[in-house]
């Protein structure tokens, strides 16, 4: 009986390793992305601490050099809130980037498949027509040696 061989199969093999390594890339930059999330809500907790202590500072007696200083912490996690934004905007392009690679050699894979499964039903329908023909060709074999007798 003869053997299916899909002539593209070492391309289907690296349109499938292509896409592991795309997982593990999206996987990587999603991991980026909540790291980064996560150094954003921090800073964002830590510049509300300090905004509530100034509250408090105001609120009771007044200690100028405190309220300067806590002024200036503020301001400093103003820069480091923005900057922090600047760079889970820049991981969530990241993810997009990495999200539309894996979809495309996905897309790639899903074809190569497709063309396989094609191929291997071609192979079936082929391998039944030999398959009657050859039980076609014993019957008429085996027919005209019962008239010859």
């Amino acid at each position: 009986m003869a053997k299916f061989k899909y002539r593209m199969q070492n391309i289907l093999d690296v349109t499938e390793k292509l896409e592991s390594q795309e997982r593990a890339n999206f996987s990587l930059a999603n991991a980026k992305l909540e790291e980064e999330q996560k150094k954003l809500q921090q800073l964002l907790v830590q510049r509300a601490g300090y905004e509530s202590k100034l509250a408090e500072l105001n609120a009771g007696k007044l200690d100028l050099q405190e309220i300067h200083t806590t002024k200036a912490a503020i301001d400093s996690m103003k820069v480091l809130v923005k900057n922090q934004m600047l760079e889970v905007r820049k991981a969530q392009r990241g993810v997009e980037m990495a999200r539309k690679r894996l979809d495309d050699i996905m897309k790639d894979r899903k074809t190569h498949e497709n063309l396989k499964e094609k191929a291997f039903e071609e192979f079936k329908q082929e391998l039944a027509q030999e398959e009657s023909k050859a039980t076609d060709e014993l019957v008429s074999y085996t027919y005209r040696i019962e008239n010859e007798k």
